[in-house]
């Protein structure tokens, strides 16, 4: 549990003062501008960051595993290798978001915006993505294991060499998505 208050943490960050490799967990954020915010290393598990502008921020390696940041605002945030497992994104912005080698185990993306974004090498095992658009977004080598895509916008993405195997894309938009390499045992949804 972090042994900073929101008001400490918050006098920090209007400082400008780095939060790289600090504890935050459990910490209460929700609807704060936290836009290029460093917290690259940070311990931000079972944080709550409803609402929450974190644009621009570094997040590299960050953990937030079971935080909720349903409806963020993470235009252009840098995740890679964030631990985002079983975290709630439900309704965030992540367009054009570096979640290279991220862990989006489990995580709810339902309804996110994903745009551009740099999935590669993502391991996102039974992520939850109905309704979500990841147009343009490059998922090569993901490992998108039982995930749910139902309903999702794929146009132009790329898929090059990722493990779709059980996932279901029941009623996703395909046009020109590149499954190239892809892995599709089981996959639900993929026209043959």
């Amino acid at each position: 549990m972090s042994q900073l208050t929101r008001d400490q943490i918050l006098l920090k960050i209007q400082a400008g003062e780095s939060l790289a490799e600090t504890d935050l967990s459990g910490a209460d954020l929700s609807y704060e501008s936290l836009k290029g915010v460093n917290f690259s290393g940070a311990n931000l598990s079972n944080t709550h960051l409803q609402n929450s502008n974190l644009e621009g921020a570094n997040l590299s390696g960050a953990n937030f595993e079971g935080a909720f940041l349903f409806g963020c605002n993470l235009h252009r945030a840098n995740l890679e290798g964030a631990n985002l497992k079983d975290s709630n994104l439900q309704d965030s912005n992540l367009e054009k978001s570096n979640l290279r080698k991220a862990n989006l185990e489990h995580a709810a993306l339902l309804g996110s915006t994903l745009d551009g974004a740099d999935l590669r090498d993502a391991y996102m095992v039974r992520a939850r993505m109905k309704r979500a658009s990841l147009r343009d977004a490059r998922l090569d080598g993901a490992n998108l294991r039982h995930a749910h895509l139902e309903r999702g916008d794929l146009t132009n993405a790329s898929f090059k060499d990722a493990d779709l195997g059980n996932a279901s894309l029941i009623n996703a938009k395909t046009n020109n998505t590149n499954f190239d390499g892809a892995k599709t045992e089981g996959t639900l949804g993929l026209a043959e």
